[in-house]
């Protein structure tokens, strides 16, 4: 029945009750069919709502009470009431049965599809941790490893995660023992470290980790992700050298540049000197002819041994993306603003990206010193292609330079370190075959960057 729809099962009902009085009427008073009239608002409770069990009961009332002998109006009413109360009564019982049953099995449904649901959350969570290249582990209250994955496991040294399990932290990750003993003030914390880790084999490596405590069960747990940087360390500080090595020679090809200059000057003077003013040709003349002599070969080996490689190509938009990250939040903390005025398409220059980010960062710097006591700390960086050649420009709203013709000399008096920063900017640029100049303006201080474009694309940033 509960097939079939609601008004179909009501003129069934009513056709029902209809055929038991018919039958009533025609079997007479010999026998009764009283209790068969609450069969129809019985069977059909499952699918008509109250209102139409209540009138299918009032119907069967009504006929019963129609064909039963009374003695009176109130043995008639009785009669009437008493047939309405039991069919209505025996209706409004199925009907109940019926929706607690449907409302156990709607329950039964949902907490069975919470429970898929949950499995498979708790199936993802774990295949998502098993997967991960990162080690996750959890720990109790005494340091001891509750559960970890395979990447933990790795990186510790055993040779599955059902060993690492009881294992004390303490002679692992010392700084995870030590933050179960911490007090927060309130509930857990989180926190991310970089510290000392040791292997099962008491082998050393540099972790970086992110951890955070919790509660459960009455005692303070800790959850931590930890990654293994030994390699990326090992990877930077090499880069770091070369970089370190590629400046250094850059730096001393710009002052052997130098010292030749002086010493093709002294040189000349000493030509000079000899031919024509009244000194005597010693030994300490000679000696000094051959000083200036031997100083300006020096300057050349210089100059040959700052050659080395060749530079790349690097993307310029990306390199200015880069700068971005690095000096907003300095300018941000000052004050101040920086407002970027990036042309599409940037090309690829000639270059390194260390040396062209030390050029930048030390105009930004620069920059940022001379608008501290500006009322409008502003810096305005703009790059543009044309012709052959990208340049990126750095315009300051600060006082601007009071003498522009020392501005790239070498060891600076006034200057807040060591003098050299436009003296290696510009010589780092220039070995990439570019340029760095000042352009005075009415006010503030700008700064121009000339590098050489590669508009053919490169393979390195191909997508």
């Amino acid at each position: 029945m509960a097939r079939l729809s609601r008004n179909t099962v009501l003129l069934l009902s009513t056709a029902a009750v209809a055929a038991i009085a018919l039958a009533d009427w025609l079997i007479g008073d010999d026998i009764t069919l009283g209790p068969v009239y609450v069969l129809p608002p019985m069977l059909s409770a499952a699918v008509l709502s109250r209102g139409w069990l209540a009138a299918l009961s009032l119907l069967g009332a009504v006929l019963r009470s129609a064909q039963l002998p009374t003695s009176g109006p109130v043995d008639s009413l009785f009669r009437f009431l008493l047939g309405l109360v039991a069919n209505l009564s025996a209706a409004l019982f199925v009907y109940e049965v019926v929706r607690n049953r449907r409302r156990a099995q709607e329950q039964m449904e949902e907490l069975e599809r919470q429970r898929r649901l949950r499995e498979e959350a708790e199936e993802q969570m774990r295949m998502l941790a098993e997967s991960s290249p990162a080690a996750i582990l959890t720990l109790d209250h005494s340091g001891a490893v509750l559960n970890s994955n395979r990447a933990a496991a790795e990186m510790f040294g055993y040779e599955d995660t059902s060993a690492l399990l009881g294992e004390r932290i303490t002679n692992l990750l010392p700084i995870l023992s030590e933050a179960l003993r911490v007090e927060p003030k309130e509930g857990g914390f989180r926190a991310a470290v970089q510290a000392e880790g040791r292997r099962r084999d008491g082998d050393l490596f540099l972790a970086q980790i992110w951890f955070s405590t919790y509660y459960a069960s009455g005692h303070r747990r800790l959850a931590a992700i930890a990654v293994d940087q030994s390699e990326e360390m090992r990877e930077r500080e090499e880069q770091n050298l070369r970089h370190l090595q590629d400046s250094n020679r850059i730096v001393a090809g710009a002052v052997s540049h130098e010292i030749r200059n002086i010493c093709s000057a002294a040189s000349v003077v000493f030509s000079n000197l000899r031919r024509r003013a009244p000194i005597p040709a010693g030994e300490d003349f000679e000696a000094l002819g051959n000083l200036v002599g031997a100083l300006e070969r020096i300057a050349e080996t210089g100059l040959q041994i700052s050659q080395g490689r060749s530079p790349g190509l690097v993307d310029l938009g990306e390199a200015l993306k880069h700068l971005r990250i690095v000096i907003s939040p300095a300018w941000l903390e000052a004050g101040g603003r920086v407002v970027w005025r990036l042309a599409e398409n940037l090309p690829l220059v000639t270059g390194e990206s260390y040396g062209l980010m030390q050029a930048f960062l030390n105009l930004s710097q620069n920059s940022l010193r001379a608008v501290q006591s500006s009322s409008v700390k502003e810096l305005v960086i703009e790059a543009k292609a044309e012709q052959g050649k990208a340049t990126v420009s750095f315009l300051d709203s600060g006082p601007g330079v009071a003498e522009p013709a020392s501005l790239f000399a070498p060891f600076q008096s006034k200057a807040e370190s060591t003098g050299l920063g436009l003296y290696v900017a510009r010589s780092i640029l220039r070995s990439y075959g570019g340029d760095l100049r000042h352009d005075p303006g009415e006010s503030g201080c700008r700064f121009v960057i000339e590098l050489q474009a590669r508009h053919e694309t490169n393979p390195a940033f191909s997508r």
